[in-house]
């Protein structure tokens, strides 16, 4: 099954990096957070990537083409140029970089890839959000519904201090993590039938507008809620956050041992 990896935009909130690279190239913990992103995926036996390129696409096609150097060792022969790989280890990935053009919103990179997917069922994620999402869950649960679209439900990861008033505006709770209660979000990792292809008819237009609102409408988007890890990287302090967690092994978006079945529809 073919995954497409929306890597197009112009990242603006990363100034300070996207001035010189494109977003998915930022790294988190020495890598690039879309070979992050990718490798959840391929823990779950996912390979084929499609990488909806647009801002700065060259730089994405020359990592991947020389992805082979970068992720193993190499003895080199400095006479002849001949060049030696020693595997650390295998990716399996096969990946295409199509460049979908620089001001191509969302939804029109996808119908732009529409000869590539074909009349398959396909994935979709953005290229900066990391999740330990369980993917064979996910598509199960897609397969279980029978409609056009699954969108992964998250719960937004928490910014800001809580308070909680009571009568006469009285301070009962005053926390430095929010209570997320039953507050969802659009968290990516989507999976859709080829039928979704009519729904994207603009290229100036992100897929979460009306491609969303109308398959919504239609009864064709199911969610699929996500109880554990989330975090986006839209900010320096989203990076950040996400450097410190890289430390860990494994890091949060690949510790599946927690992760109880928690697919349920959201209407």
């Amino acid at each position: 099954m073919k995954t497409i990896l929306l890597a197009g935009g112009l990242g603006s909130r990363l100034a300070e990096e996207t001035v010189t690279i494109p977003k998915p190239m930022v790294e988190i913990g020495g890598r690039p957070v879309i070979a992050r992103v990718m490798d959840i995926y391929s823990h779950f036996g996912q390979s084929e990537f499609i990488v909806a390129g647009g801002y700065k696409c060259m730089m994405l096609k020359k990592f991947f083409a020389d992805y082979h150097l970068i992720a193993n060792d190499i003895s080199v022969d400095v006479d002849s140029g001949n060049l030696a790989l020693k595997p650390i280890s295998s990716g399996g990935w096969r990946v295409s970089v199509v460049d979908t053009g620089p001001l191509t919103m969302t939804s029109g990179r996808i119908r732009r890839l529409r000869d590539w997917i074909g009349d398959e069922t396909f994935m979709v994620t953005y290229s900066d959000g990391l999740g330990n999402i369980r993917i064979d869950e996910l598509l199960e649960f897609h397969r279980s519904h029978g409609r056009l679209a699954t969108v992964t439900a998250v719960q937004p990861p928490a910014r800001f201090g809580n308070m909680e008033l009571g009568k006469n505006d009285l301070v009962h709770a005053f926390t430095e993590k929010v209570r997320r209660h039953e507050t969802w979000i659009n968290g990516g990792f989507f999976v859709f039938e080829p039928g979704v292809f009519d729904y994207l008819v603009d290229d100036t237009e992100p897929l979460e507008q009306s491609p969303m609102v109308n398959l919504t409408s239609d009864g064709q988007l199911m969610a699929f809620k996500h109880c554990g890890f989330w975090h986006p990287m839209d900010t320096v302090r989203d990076r950040n956050a996400l450097n410190e967690l890289a430390e860990q092994s494994p890091p949060p978006w690949l510790d599946f041992a927690e992760i109880s079945p928690a697919a349920r529809a959201v209407t």
